[in-house]
């Protein structure tokens, strides 16, 4: 496919050796924020820049994130599914474990455009108490405490990992840093699925370690009609669609196309991720052109 193509718009995992195969590429632009789905070091090897729309479906995931914590905190949805199957009071008996944010302990993981955004609904909107664990602490806002992951996993409520995967974070919601959660915590997952174990997860959800998850990616995808994930009734499950608003689209959209045109404008795009090529990039395209 990419053999007479000038530009790549990057919406699914690429294989490893996509760029050693011929081409003619003069830019990879990731269509969203995650560059894990585009082998970056081949890319640069090979001259070719990479970019991505860095902020574009920020709203929309950390609202998504907002909504899975009010959907453990108040599950409406279910009530909604019980009264029209069962009548009013079975209805009403899932209030039993009904709470609210306010007051609460929202834990982030990632303080990133995403990250940020939702420790800003959570402390403005809800009144939650924020901490928060990143690589430097001193970008984080001035209204979120950091923390190290054993205490954020283990002090609070409601914990979401909106982090990049990397060699450090896969994993790093693993069996032990589940065993120290409350049994009233609730995880939501919009990052990467394998930034947790997600063979541990379905232990703690099963055995119930915790209250609930709520989760949009996973580590295999799409998720098999077998998993364990699919038998449980305390994990909320979508399929990978946290950035998906007309809103983001958009955005992300537009940010892909701009990228485009300074590329075919000889400019580096705005949000180069592999900054160290683009100097190779001018020499490579030249060499393009004047074969042609």
């Amino acid at each position: 496919m990419i053999g007479d193509a000038d530009f790549l718009v990057v919406r699914n995992q690429l294989p490893a050796d996509l760029f050693e195969r011929p081409n003619r590429l003069l830019g990879v632009i990731r269509h969203g924020v995650g560059i894990d789905l585009i082998p970056v070091e081949s890319a640069t090897a090979h001259a070719i820049p990479v970019a991505n729309v860095p902020g574009s479906n920020a709203q929309a995931v950390a609202e998504y994130c907002i909504s899975s914590f009010l959907s453990f905190a108040r599950p409406i949805g279910r009530m909604d599914t019980v009264l029209r199957s069962a009548g009013w009071a079975p209805a009403r008996a899932h209030t039993a474990n009904a709470t609210e944010l306010a007051g609460k302990t929202a834990g982030i993981v990632g303080l990133g455009a995403i990250g940020a955004s939702l420790a800003r609904m959570c402390k403005h909107g809800f009144g939650m108490r924020v901490l928060g664990f990143q690589r430097n602490p001193k970008n984080m806002p001035d209204f979120v405490d950091p923390v190290d992951l054993d205490t954020l996993f283990s002090t609070s409520d409601f914990v979401s990992l909106n982090c990049p995967l990397t060699p450090e974070t896969r994993h790093l919601l693993n069996a032990d840093r589940l065993r120290r959660m409350k049994p009233s915590a609730v995880i939501v997952n919009a990052a990467r699925g394998p930034v947790i174990d997600e063979q541990a997860l379905v232990v703690a959800l099963r055995e119930h370690w915790i209250r609930g998850a709520a989760l949009d990616v996973f580590s295999n995808q799409p998720l098999a009609a077998d998993h364990p994930l699919l038998k449980l009734d305390n994990v909320l499950l979508t399929p990978h669609v946290a950035g998906l608003t007309a809103e983001g689209s958009r955005a992300m959209g537009i940010g892909t196309a701009r990228q485009i045109l300074q590329l075919m404008a000889g400019e580096p795009p705005e949000h180069l991720v592999n900054t160290e090529v683009w100097d190779r990039y001018l020499a490579r395209r030249r060499a393009l052109e004047e074969r042609e």
